[in-house]
């Protein structure tokens, strides 16, 4: 099979090779040429050149070259024929085949598609013009789904009877069948695959549709509240993002591509002016999704919980990101909203929950150290364990050790032991010798002394000396809190070995919250404090020693923290002048 020459012209004088090409690459004019990042090799200085008139690319980093049917050939890893085939559909231009004309299998497709585009067009007509989508439209215009955004992602309605869609589209009833428009029951009669339900249609990446997902209105019997197509020949799920036709180009720009639920929190993306948003379709996220997002961004954000799925989709993402080169992300969101809902309610919580985004395994880990607040030692191991054993899941040793030492001054033990269960890998095991508890202390100490030197104003008022078991830490202490927080001041002033310290912690990269440490030394001096009271007599003695227990039992509520920490460290204060 073959293409006319003269349609093959045709079509190259037709096309705009730069506007093909910045569909994919940002491209920036430069004197004659039009200039970006080379898509087919990694640079930061652009070196890939675009001439109009002469309809023609090259790199001169890499080399490649050639014209825009070359073009969309190695971009979208297509045939001639194929890419030949997008561009006329582009265009508008019939092509010519010669050699036996067009395959049998292109003209099946073709007919497929063309069945999927007639039934898009008629469940969007029912949507918006037919008494009986009343309901549908109500609850899209209660979901910020109506109007314009009806009209741009195609919505449609697909009623509530047997056969409507089948007997309006006039199609065979093969093909209805094979594209899962519908299917024969048991009566032997013709019956529309959906129904009662609104309906999404799911276009590839070029805009042709393949595929519906239906979803039931409120208040619905059907236990099923949502329905997607069956996998047809023109539709597989593996290697179908939706969203995607409208997606590319705002991928293409940020170097970013947002992976959804649901085409709701899609469309709600969209709609905050977000346009990167993507969604599987009823399937888990695999391997052939990553690599269709490879070709267009190399950072994925998952605007989804990540975490279901366990410990064998993390080894999946991990793997991916080394293998195809990509950075995984993972956007968290206020309890209880998904995008859909954000985007109506508060689009900029929605922006910044992108815009913040972590690292997978900093998201799994932080879901594990902010799941419960640490009474005890015994806390504070079972919290390494567990923290550990997520960290451990990662390939790479250099990422576990860095981990690993957030680990450490979370939970307050020493950095070089929870680095050697990294450096490990496999299954971790934390063991908290006897002979290391000075170590917990100090290293809680050492974290206090660092944050006091990079954020005062959050931790100054939260540290009395009284904290501090370790006597280096708490000479540096000393020298800190003369100096006002001045290091130089204090580094003048401090021993050698506080010197020592204070340089350390100077340089220290930690990513701890102030007042939560702090509250952790507070508590660990009330206990100290109160393991000597259970000696004393005194009744005033005794009385404000239950009044410590009763504080810090407050200590571990947002709500009372504040106020708890205020009247322990006066209670601890108090104790320290009275020993003296």
């Amino acid at each position: 099979m073959a293409i006319s020459d003269d349609d093959l012209e045709r079509l190259r004088s037709s096309v705009s090779i730069v506007d093909v090409i910045s569909q994919h690459v940002p491209l920036k004019r430069t004197g004659r040429n039009w200039v970006g990042l080379c898509p087919f090799h990694g640079e930061r200085s652009p070196s890939f050149n675009v001439r109009e008139e002469m309809g023609r690319y090259k790199c001169f980093g890499c080399g490649v070259s050639g014209d825009v049917f070359r073009f969309v050939q190695d971009f979208e890893h297509v045939d001639f024929v194929t890419a030949v085939e997008q561009l006329a559909a582009r265009a508008g231009i019939q092509l010519t085949y010669t050699s036996g004309g067009e395959s049998r299998e292109r003209q099946h497709r073709k007919r497929l598609i063309e069945s999927m585009n007639a039934a898009v067009d008629w469940y969007h007509q029912r949507l918006l013009t037919s008494p009986d989508a009343r309901g549908a439209r109500d609850y899209l215009r209660r979901r910020g789904l109506a109007g314009d955004v009806a009209r741009t992602f195609r919505l449609g309605w697909a009623p509530d009877d047997w056969d409507q869609l089948s007997s309006s589209l006039g199609a065979p009833a093969e093909m209805l069948r094979e594209t899962g428009l519908a299917f024969t029951n048991k009566a032997g009669r013709l019956q529309d695959a959906f129904r009662g339900r609104v309906m999404f249609p799911i276009y590839t990446e070029n805009g042709e549709p393949v595929a519906f997902g239906g979803r039931i209105l409120p208040g619905s019997p059907d236990p099923a509240k949502y329905k997607n197509s069956s996998e047809t020949p023109i539709y597989a799920k593996s290697k179908t993002l939706y969203g995607l036709n409208w997606a590319k180009a705002d991928i293409v720009a940020t170097d970013q591509v947002i992976v959804c639920e649901g085409y709701t929190d899609v469309i709600g993306f969209h709609r905050a002016g977000i346009r990167r948003a993507v969604a599987t379709c009823g399937t888990a996220l695999t391997e052939e999704h990553v690599r269709m997002m490879k070709r267009f961004a190399s950072r994925v954000v998952l605007a989804f919980d990540a975490d279901k799925a366990g410990q064998g989709a993390a080894e999946r993402f991990y793997e991916w990101e080394e293998k195809h080169k990509v950075q995984v992300s993972v956007a968290r969101f206020p309890a209880g909203k998904d995008p859909g809902d954000l985007s109506v309610s508060d689009p900029d919580a929605l922006r910044e929950a992108i815009d913040r985004a972590t690292p997978f395994l900093g998201f799994r880990l932080h879901r594990v150290l902010e799941s419960r607040p640490l009474r005890s030692p015994e806390d504070r191991a079972r919290m390494a364990q567990e923290a550990m054993q997520v960290v451990n899941e990662h390939p790479s040793v250099d990422v576990r050790k860095l981990y690993a030492g957030e680990v450490a001054a979370r939970v307050g033990m020493p950095v070089n032991d929870l680095v050697a269960v990294a450096a490990r890998g496999g299954r971790a095991v934390v063991r908290m010798a006897p002979t290391r508890q000075v170590g917990i202390a100090e290293n809680a100490e050492f974290v206090a002394v660092s944050l006091l030197l990079q954020r005062w104003n959050d931790i100054a008022d939260w540290l009395i000396e009284g904290l501090f078991v370790d006597d280096v830490a708490r000479r540096a202490f000393l020298a800190l809190a003369d100096a006002g927080g001045a290091l130089t001041t204090a580094l003048a002033v401090a021993d050698p070995e506080a010197r020592e310290l204070l340089e350390r912690a100077a340089v220290a990269d930690l990513d701890a919250e102030p007042f939560i440490e702090a509250c952790n030394l507070i508590a660990a001096a009330t206990r100290r404090g109160l393991a000597r009271s259970t000696r004393f007599t005194d009744p005033d003695a005794m009385r404000e020693s239950t009044e410590a227990r009763q504080q810090l039992e407050l200590l571990d509520t947002p709500a009372s923290a504040q106020d708890a920490a205020g009247v322990l460290l006066g209670w601890l204060d108090r104790r320290g002048e009275e020993r003296e």
